[in-house]
């Protein structure tokens, strides 16, 4: 299994999610999950908000289209992109 799947013509991406890291960045695959850092902290739901922030710039599109599916209290997290044709070449190394 893969850190990622199409779905219905979706992306849905399994990540493992490192809070309060020195800086934002995706760092490789971790237990089959794609594992980024990001710098806020995991209280009040503001680590998910920032993830979306972060994964909508590195991967290019509205923050609208990134959904949190599961994994909202935990480093675990399934999120679903819409919009997307292909991979995005961000990824594709840890392919």
């Amino acid at each position: 299994m893969s850190f990622f799947v199409w779905q219905d013509g979706a992306l849905v991406l399994r990540c493992l999610i490192q809070p309060k890291a020195s800086r934002d960045e995706i760092t490789g695959v971790q237990d089959e999950r794609l594992k980024i850092r990001i710098t806020a902290p995991p209280v009040d739901g503001k680590a998910n908000t920032h993830l979306v922030r972060y994964l909508s710039g590195v991967l290019d599109v509205p923050r609208t289209r990134i959904e949190l599916l599961n994994g909202d209290t935990g480093k675990r997290k399934t999120l679903r992109i819409t919009g997307l044709k292909t991979l995005p070449g961000i990824l594709e190394p840890f392919t």
